[in-house]
C-alpha cells in the first residue's frame, strides 16, 4: 500500500490519498495519470493490468488500486 500511495503522491502531492475515494469521479486523476499509474504499478509489482481492469472503480481510491494489485499478483 505504501508504494501505491507514493506513486499517487508523486502525481498529485496536494491530494489526501489516504481518505479520498473519488479520484476518478471528481476528475482528480486524468487519462495521462491513469497511464502513468498503470505503468508504475506494472513495473513495481511485476503485474500486467488487462484492459478489462481499467475501469473507474479500480482507480477511484488508493484502496481500490491496492485491491486490484492484490488480485492481479
Amino acid at each position: 500500500m505504501e508504494k501505491i500511495l507514493e506513486i499517487l503522491k508523486e502525481l498529485h502531492p496536494e491530494v489526501d490519498f489516504d481518505t479520498c475515494t473519488t479520484l476518478i469521479d471528481d476528475n482528480i486523476l486524468d487519462s495521462l495519470d491513469i497511464v502513468t499509474i498503470i505503468s508504475e504499478l506494472s513495473l513495481e509489482f511485476d503485474i500486467e493490468i488487462p484492459p478489462q481492469e481499467i475501469i473507474p472503480s479500480n482507480f477511484n481510491s488508493a484502496q481500490a488500486l491496492y485491491k486490484m494489485v492484490e488480485k492481479l499478483s
